[in-house]
């Protein structure tokens, strides 16, 4: 079973969430895992694509969306499709509202959760869905100053 991290984030809105995402998205390639990031659709995986080029000015992380030409170079790719193939050990960063098929075969999972009620709402139904699965559920509540 996976393991899957919730990440618990006290501001409501996508932009706080995005940033976090590409916080993320670096420690975890920093860490020697590969990475997809699993969006909600096609606009939200444009504007994280978006957001990885502008985070860091003065660095790099190197990522595609996947159905570029660029996807199978990269180790950080982005798409709201079917999860991709995995090369390696590979970690997901979910950031559509419902688990996607075939997130058993990942190494990690992450879980963003901002205080949208949206988001809230269907990230709770996540939760409870994951438990029943038997995964490894790990909350980790974050506040201003750990952002």
């Amino acid at each position: 079973m996976a393991r899957i991290d919730f990440y618990i984030l006290p501001d409501t809105t996508l932009e706080a969430r995005l940033m976090f995402a590409c916080k993320l998205a670096d420690t975890i390639w920093r860490k020697g895992y590969r990475l997809h990031l699993h969006c909600e659709d096609r606009t939200l995986a444009e504007q994280a694509d978006a957001a990885l080029w502008d985070f860091r000015p003065e660095a790099y992380l190197p990522h595609a969306l996947d159905d570029s030409d660029m996807a199978a170079e990269v180790p950080v790719t982005l798409g709201c499709g079917a999860l991709p193939a995995l090369r390696g050990q590979t970690a997901l960063l979910n950031l559509h509202p419902d688990i996607p098929d075939g997130v058993e075969r990942f190494a990690r999972v992450a879980e963003i959760i901002n205080q949208h009620q949206d988001v809230l709402m269907a990230k709770r139904a996540c939760w409870q869905r994951y438990k029943a699965l038997g995964h490894d559920v790990v909350p980790h509540k974050l506040g201003r100053a750990a952002d």
